[in-house]
């Protein structure tokens, strides 16, 4: 199985739609979609997500399932240090390493400054319970921190693949679900800590997810029913490079390198 995590399109805040530079990232975005295979697509309800998903929609000709839980997870809480109030991330550098909760899994919920937002820690284990149930319909159901995949044969495998060779000792499922979801930044970094097992607060300070970018995880499925994923690109941006059309540095804090 694969999940495909994409952050909408260079936005307009104030209007919850797309710049003109967001139409045309959301365009040339449409363009890479078209090729995937796609079993299923989901999108936040918002503006931006939506405006940018509807040009790769029109293009393949396929509908989206509205998910309320996809949209941006917005809960304002205090800056300790810079008093700047706003989402649970962009902490500065001497508060966020510091403090300790936000290397624990979840432990960084029960933080004070995470506590200024009574339903952060409600709504956070909402999304991970909904994406549950998402990836459950595909045939992996949580287990702890991994899923299993009851319905398929089990299969043991040590090795990775022989030097030199692109191809691991086992079959590929070429008709494995592939599904797509257009949302937010934040979001995407709850969505990662549930998949993953990181931290939340360590995602959005040490990733940054372009608008457009696209983001791969596959499960990797060696031993027995068992399943994790695992990220194979985060944040690329290929198709706007390819066309000559430059990286937006929404919700960055330093010049994005144009490669």
């Amino acid at each position: 199985m694969k999940i495909i995590l994409i952050r909408h399109g260079d936005p307009d805040y104030a209007n919850d739609c797309l710049t003109d530079k967001g139409k045309r990232e959301a365009v040339l975005l449409s363009e890479r979609v078209a090729k995937w295979k796609i079993t299923d697509i989901y999108c936040s309800p918002l503006g931006r997500a939506v405006e940018t998903a509807s040009y790769s929609l029109e293009k393949i000709k396929r509908e989206a399932i509205t998910c309320d839980w996809l949209k941006e997870f917005f809960f304002p809480v205090t800056d300790p240090v810079s008093g700047r109030f706003g989402v649970p991330w962009d902490f500065v550098p001497s508060f966020r390493t510091n403090e300790l909760s936000f290397y624990d899994r979840y432990a960084w919920l029960d933080s004070p400054v995470m506590q200024e937002a009574p339903d952060i820690k409600d709504k956070y284990f909402e999304v991970c319970n909904e994406l549950d149930k998402v990836i459950a319909k595909y045939g992996y159901v949580r287990d702890g921190g991994f899923y299993r995949v009851p319905g398929k044969k089990e299969v043991f495998i040590k090795e990775t693949a022989a030097p030199g060779s692109i191809y691991a000792p086992f079959h590929f499922d070429e008709d494995e679900d592939i599904i797509v979801m257009f949302c937010h930044l934040g979001i995407i970094s709850v969505l990662l800590s549930h998949l993953l097992g990181i931290p939340f607060p360590l995602l959005p300070h040490s990733f940054y997810l372009a608008p457009t970018s696209v983001t791969i995880l596959g499960t990797e499925e060696r031993w027995s029913n068992e399943a994790a994923f695992r990220i194979q690109v985060a944040g690329d941006t290929t198709h706007l490079l390819k066309s000559g059309e430059p990286i937006s540095c929404a919700g960055a804090y330093f010049s994005v390198m144009q490669e």
